[in-house]
């Protein structure tokens, strides 16, 4: 299998970011957005996945967190799918249930090539709910789904995400970052027993 690695840039008027990606590597990750919540779930996520994951984003967090969340995770999404190349020999499917105190969340991956993506489950106060900036930039529990979405759709697999149950904020989307992170681990990790690509259609 050759190197599974990528970086890809993204420069508009709103944000510029960098995200360097390597599926291979051991979880060592650098991440700086500018919003300190969203670099805490960031560094979750790559080393649950055991990513090398690197981030350095610049936006207008002085209007809102919104457009350099989004635009990250746009690019983070393309990384994806430039390191994962013709996907032979990976596992392909994944999934995982992870705990975080009164919270369970749940993710499931197909590396599928069609975009999709299913969010259910968050309680309607996360629809409200604000994290950090006291002082430093908030980050609105309201934008999880579409960071999630935008990760889907830009790395073409289908996710599927749910809160099963729990009541803080905080916990529900560490608990959900931290599940899309493992069931992403399992489903890009070599499978020693698949040579080709993992369909009957012969590509993904």
């Amino acid at each position: 299998m050759s190197d599974r690695i990528a970086r890809v840039e993204r420069t508009t008027k709103e944000s510029s970011i960098v995200v360097e990606l390597n599926l291979d590597g051991t979880g060592i990750v650098n991440v700086s957005t500018g919003i300190p919540f969203f670099d805490h779930m960031l560094t979750a996520l790559g080393a649950h996945a055991s990513f090398d994951l690197t981030v350095q984003a610049k936006g207008d967090v002085e209007i809102d967190a919104h457009h350099t969340v989004e635009d990250t995770a746009i690019v983070l999404g393309q990384a994806l799918g430039q390191a994962l190349g013709d996907k032979r020999g990976i596992r392909r499917f994944g999934d995982a249930f992870i705990p975080m105190d009164e919270t369970l969340a749940h993710a499931s991956v197909d590396v599928s090539g069609r975009p999709y993506c299913v969010h259910t489950g968050e309680p309607e106060h996360m629809l409200h709910s604000v994290i950090g900036g006291y002082p430093g930039v908030p980050y609105s529990t309201v934008i999880n789904r579409h960071v999630f979405e935008s990760i889907a759709l830009n790395a073409r697999i289908a996710l599927h995400v749910r809160v099963l149950y729990g009541r803080d904020q905080h916990h529900i989307t560490e608990a959900e970052f931290k599940a899309v992170a493992r069931a992403l681990r399992e489903a890009v990790e070599p499978d020693p027993r698949v040579s080709g690509v993992p369909s009957t259609k012969g590509a993904l």
